[in-house]
């Protein structure tokens, strides 16, 4: 979501959606009861709706709309997830800047998963945001927490060598990308939150031949490859060399942590 948007592959990003998934519903755990009983939510980066489903089973008489900017991700999410929901609420998705989108009427929750790391200056956007929050209501988020990982590292560092840097000078963000977990708790509480901050380092194991490649040809690399093109797999080659060595397989298979920044902030009643 950023001002040059990478173009997304709701296939590519599917294929580890169990691990993907996992954190939005640690996220969801800790939200607390929502002040309408027909609550009405916002799901912000919503991908192809996959998880987006979760809100409906877990408040089964919600209106939820998912919004994203990617044309192919919401493709999916209509064809696969939109309607009615069996709880008697309804599910659907929209288009959205997440850097200008505001609530156009009272919200009981407003959520994101691993979608705000891709809006520059995100934070500015909380006082809006909360806003828009019915009293009691609540901005719950996650955002990735591993941008000086090796997965990231060493896509920066080969995306600034000589043979790169040309075409992909500003093309990948990190220190801006995401604030330390006090700054949000600092951030949120000043606009008269009660929040709820932590982080968690997953280890994922990740089964297949060069499986951290795979994931991250789903998520952070799309800039890269979005830039690139057909060009794309020279970079590739070289990627996947420093992942193997940054990642061994094991006998049982590759594994990945991945560190996550989690925040609950809940509207003063």
């Amino acid at each position: 979501m950023s001002a040059a948007s990478p173009v997304w592959d709701p296939g590519q990003y599917l294929r580890h959606a169990g691990h993907r998934a996992r954190p939005f519903a640690d996220l969801l755990a800790r939200v607390p009861g929502l002040p309408g009983e027909a609550p009405r939510i916002a799901d912000l980066g919503c991908g192809p709706g996959n998880v987006t489903t979760l809100l409906a089973d877990r408040w089964p008489t919600a209106h939820i709309t998912g919004y994203d900017n990617s044309p192919e991700m919401l493709d999916t999410a209509h064809t696969v997830h939109e309607g009615p929901t069996p709880g008697g609420g309804r599910l659907d998705f929209a288009p959205a800047d997440l850097r200008v989108w505001t609530p156009g009427e009272p919200h009981d929750l407003i959520v994101s998963n691993a979608a705000l790391q891709w809006v520059p200056g995100h934070a500015n956007r909380f006082p809006d945001w909360v806003f828009g929050l019915a009293p009691g209501g609540t901005l719950a988020f996650q955002v990735p927490g591993n941008f000086d990982s090796p997965s990231h590292r060493l896509m920066r560092e080969l995306a600034h060598s000589a043979r790169w840097r040309g075409r992909l000078a500003g093309v990948l963000r990190h220190d801006d990308a995401v604030l330390a977990p006090e700054d949000y708790l600092r951030y949120l509480t000043s606009l008269g939150c009660t929040a709820d901050v932590w982080e968690t380092t997953y280890l994922h194991l990740l089964q297949g031949e060069d499986p951290v490649l795979d994931w991250v040809k789903g998520t952070g690399l799309r800039p890269v490859l979005t830039e690139l093109g057909e060009e794309a797999e020279e970079f590739l080659t070289d990627y996947r060399a420093a992942l193997r060595e940054a990642y061994p397989a094991t006998s049982h298979g590759t594994v990945f942590p991945f560190r996550r920044i989690f925040v609950v902030a809940t509207k003063e009643a």
